[in-house]
């Protein structure tokens, strides 16, 4: 049922991308701004609270729903759990700034790939050179590829029914939403940590096996501590290394030039290294689904 699922999900989004999914976000975040004017009192404690009542409750419903369904008729619980991975996981909740830079850079519009740019990560302000804009994109594509298809992935598959893909993706939005929200957004950082630990590792592996192995291995294992974020660092990488291009770098940002460490071996990032990214990232989603199917026929026989 896994593999199935999974395969629905992803063909009937690129088939029709959800297209509310600004409403799903705006939910999102009323819920968690509700959840900061209620508990958000400054204090550890407070965002462990916030978080078991904004994460718990759907993760169970989900379960419980799953389960109720299964018992009714299995294929109402496939068809449950393709919806909720519509929802959670898929491409196209990042692809389409993806898309526009890459036609922007092609078209040599190097200002709309910069405007672009800033919306997907964040309005900056910063004027950035062609090889910038190209470099942070492709940054940009892996660690959302990761946190979008790779990381629900697994722990869909890791815990029953959908209650894993639930779990993930809202660790993901709340530890984003609270990073700078002091003691009380700790423990969301810490559980997503804990959460991201397994699924960058398998994300950084399906790169190696799909690109350049000895380079992703070699960039993974003496780059990506020196990241700020480590787990961040093994995806990128990994990436960088699998596709011969070099990633990080100094940047410059609004409250300063940021100190980041050189990631990958190879060519500094041009035009060609977008339509690589989405190579690799298609052929590990591939080796994904592949070693699934394998394993569920396996277990069938």
């Amino acid at each position: 049922m896994s593999a199935l699922a999974i395969i629905a999900a992803l063909v009937i989004e690129q088939w029709r991308p959800l297209g509310d999914r600004k409403a799903v976000h705006g939910t999102l975040a009323a819920w968690a701004s509700w959840l900061e004017q209620s508990f958000n009192g400054g204090e550890r404690r407070h965002g462990v609270v916030a978080w078991l009542v904004a994460v718990v409750p759907p993760v169970l419903l989900a379960l419980l729903a799953h389960y109720l369904l299964r018992a009714v008729h299995p294929l109402l619980a496939l068809l449950f759990n393709v919806a909720v991975l519509y929802l959670t996981l898929g491409f196209r909740q990042f692809s389409h700034y993806f898309t526009d830079i890459q036609l922007a850079v092609k078209s040599g519009d190097i200002e709309r790939a910069r405007m672009l740019l800033d919306q997907w990560r964040g309005a900056s302000g910063v004027v950035r050179a062609r090889e910038e804009v190209i470099r942070l994109t492709i940054e940009e594509a892996l660690l959302a590829s990761h946190r979008h298809v790779f990381g629900v992935l697994l722990w869909y598959l890791v815990l029953p029914g959908p209650s894993g893909a639930v779990l993930y993706r809202l660790a993901a939005y709340f530890a984003g939403r609270w990073q700078d929200a002091g003691g009380f957004g700790d423990f969301a950082q810490r559980i997503f940590h804990v959460l991201d630990w397994p699924a960058v590792r398998l994300s950084a592996a399906a790169f190696a096996v799909v690109g350049d192995f000895e380079d992703a291995v070699y960039c993974w294992r003496t780059q990506a501590s020196s990241w700020a974020d480590p787990n961040a660092g093994i995806v990128l990488a990994a990436g960088a290394g699998a596709m011969g291009v070099r990633l990080g770098m100094p940047v410059q940002e609004v409250e300063g030039m940021q100190p980041r460490p050189e990631l990958g071996v190879g060519e500094p990032a041009e035009g060609p290294f977008l339509d690589s990214t989405v190579g690799l990232l298609w052929r590990a989603v591939v080796v994904w689904v592949f070693v699934l199917v394998i394993f569920t026929l396996a277990r069938l026989l």
